[in-house]
């Protein structure tokens, strides 16, 4: 096992999931007057992955394979911050309605995220269009296994899981916490994390035949972080303090925040605990 092809882009894409992780809950927890600065880097950071994006899936090289990985993750990066600023949710910006059916909290789940949902299905076929038949894939992989995986979590946490992980929402977002529902575990988890386990391990496996050294680099990419997909699953329904691992990125409210007077009048309203 060589330790730049094999190990050291697991521990890059350990890094990076877990320090772009924490930024993103950094950001979200400045005062409100500081959303737009981090907007407008993070629009001019995702420019600059997409170009990258395009430029480097002509480039089937060890250095190709980092710069797709990582543009893949700027582009994700931006998607989160402007679903968690506020910017980009749905048309519904309020709690779920108390004693609605299931179907309804559906429905209404749906219309809280849906530009989101939009907004990623988008991106993703923009990272496809312009890396469209060429020999470097592994940016447009990256975001399709993020993209299902995250949908995996959503779904997983709206059927009830034991952590719902409240706290990593912003004041501004934290209506909905009153879509989730709080079980130990549901039906479609072990589905969940037997299908993306599976896909991991032929993941890795297809590592372990390769003998290209880019094949090797951007296949490990991608089952590193289908791996830490599915561990974040396990983090759902395991009793397990997980948040600890972003306690430097979990700051308190600045007191711009916490006064009162500024305070988004939506939030001062009591919000329905997750349905049990």
């Amino acid at each position: 096992m060589s330790f730049s092809l094999h190990v050291l882009p697991v521990l890059y894409a350990l890094f990076v999931w877990w320090f772009s992780t924490g930024l993103i809950l950094y950001l979200d927890r400045l005062p409100k007057s500081t959303f737009r600065r981090s907007q407008f880097f993070a629009t001019v950071a995702l420019i600059g992955a997409l170009y990258g994006l395009s430029d480097s899936s002509k480039d089937a090289s060890v250095a190709g394979a980092y710069v797709a990985f990582s543009c893949a993750i700027v582009i994700w990066g931006w998607q989160e911050i402007m679903f968690l600023m506020g910017v980009l949710t749905g048309p519904r910006r309020k709690p779920c309605p108390v004693n609605c059916s299931e179907l309804q909290r559906f429905v209404s789940a749906a219309q809280a995220i849906l530009y989101h949902e939009l907004a990623l299905i988008v991106s993703i076929g923009i990272a496809i269009g312009i890396t469209w038949g060429e020999s470097n894939q592994v940016g447009t992989l990256t975001l399709l296994i993020l993209w299902v995986m995250r949908l995996s979590a959503k779904l997983n946490m709206f059927l009830g899981v034991r952590n719902l992980y409240e706290t990593f929402l912003p004041e501004t977002m934290r209506y909905l916490q009153s879509y989730f529902k709080r079980r130990p575990m549901n039906l479609l988890f072990p589905v969940s994390v037997f299908a993306s386990s599976l896909g991991a391990f032929l993941l890795w496996r297809i590592v372990s035949e390769s003998s290209q050294a880019f094949d090797v680099v951007g296949t490990t990419f991608l089952a590193a972080l289908l791996t830490l997909a599915v561990i974040e699953h396990w983090f759902l329904v395991l009793p397990l303090p997980s948040e600890a691992l972003w306690k430097w990125a979990m700051r308190s409210p600045s007191p711009e925040q916490s006064d009162p007077a500024k305070l988004d009048v939506r939030c001062l309203a009591p919000l329905p605990a997750p349905r049990k």
